[in-house]
């Protein structure tokens, strides 16, 4: 199953028996990436709150199954954290394992129950197997049904990402690439941190797999795209772009809502081009400086008391009826 795992049970679910979609999952595999993945669709900032838009919702039902407690009239909320570094050492965090901890405190005290909460990258810092399992076993701790994760390229280092998808990239395509729909929305997941020379990169075959996915799908279906780096040129000279990512936009600006969300620059920023908003996440961990205000992307160091204010998680919500969807950035402090 992709990236998945039932946040209280280590054993995987029973999908023997079931038939497959076109992608070689079982309709109840795939019915729990639904589960597990929601989004922001043309994402603006309003009053410190980001709205986006987003089409009617469906499969209401499938969230009581999974008990939900939100209200009836709510489809869906989850959250996103990202870039925890689980295994950092050094004085711009010396307890990175804390900070995630409180992340996830403040997961908890939300004062809802998420429906499914999404780690968009940079589990780990070096990537070993210990690394791997620590987080995987933190994550259990979210008061949540479902975890979600996409591989950043700390997650990946000598290996290719072979550990990452061990734990949590179980039935992924390619090298860790998916999609499914949900709520009215198509979900597409990509990886761009294993061939890195100076940017991001996807590759013809991951293009290729968004070409063939999106095909019939209609124009004014919404399109949320998760990956590690960022999809549009923040700062390439820092590596924050995706080389080839043009041919990927090219293919989805026939949709009237597509949103792109990713991790990795450790900073919030929000950039739209005509359909397709971009939106990058802050971390659990430790802050980047601002593009270009810098020699290079190294950890900084802040105030203790400050440190906070540089890290926080996201949380999303959908109403049902509605046509927006609300997208809110939260600070550890």
């Amino acid at each position: 199953m992709t990236g998945y795992y039932d946040s209280h049970d280590s054993a995987p679910a029973d999908d023997t028996e079931q038939p497959t979609t076109e992608h070689g999952m079982s309709r109840r595999q795939l019915m729990r990436h639904a589960g597990w993945f929601g989004g922001a669709v043309v994402l603006t900032v309003a009053s410190g709150e980001v709205i986006s838009r987003i089409a009617d919702s469906r499969e209401t039902d499938s969230m009581a199954a999974v008990g939900a407690t939100a209200p009836a009239n709510t489809s869906l909320r989850f959250v996103q954290v990202s870039d925890s570094h689980i295994g950092f050492q050094g004085p711009a965090n010396t307890d990175v394992v804390g900070s995630f901890t409180e992340a996830i405190h403040q997961v908890n005290s939300l004062g809802f129950r998420p429906d499914f909460v999404m780690h968009s990258g940079d589990l780990t810092h070096l990537s070993t197997a210990g690394q791997f399992d620590q987080v995987k076993q933190m994550l259990t701790g979210m008061q949540t049904d479902r975890v979600f994760t996409v591989p950043g390229e700390h997650d990946s280092i000598g290996d290719a990402g072979r550990a990452y998808r061990k734990t949590f990239g179980m039935g992924t395509l390619g090298d860790g690439w998916y999609s499914f729909d949900t709520h009215g929305v198509h979900f597409i997941a990509l990886v761009n941190t294993l061939s890195l020379e100076k940017l991001g990169h996807l590759g013809n075959d991951q293009i290729d797999f968004v070409r063939k996915d999106i095909a019939g799908l209609s124009s004014d279906t919404p399109i949320v795209v998760f990956s590690h780096i960022p999809l549009f040129a923040m700062y390439p000279r820092w590596g924050w772009s995706t080389d080839d990512a043009l041919k990927v936009i090219a293919l989805l600006r026939r949709f009237s809502s597509v949103t792109c969300l990713n991790g990795h620059v450790h900073q919030l920023f929000t950039k739209t081009d005509g359909n397709i908003t971009f939106h990058s996440a802050t971390t659990t961990a430790y802050p980047l400086p601002k593009p270009g205000r810098a020699p290079a992307p190294t950890p900084q160091v802040v105030p203790a008391r400050q440190l906070k204010d540089a890290l926080g998680i996201r949380t999303v919500g959908y109403r049902q009826g509605d046509r927006e969807l609300a997208v809110k950035d939260q600070r550890l402090a």
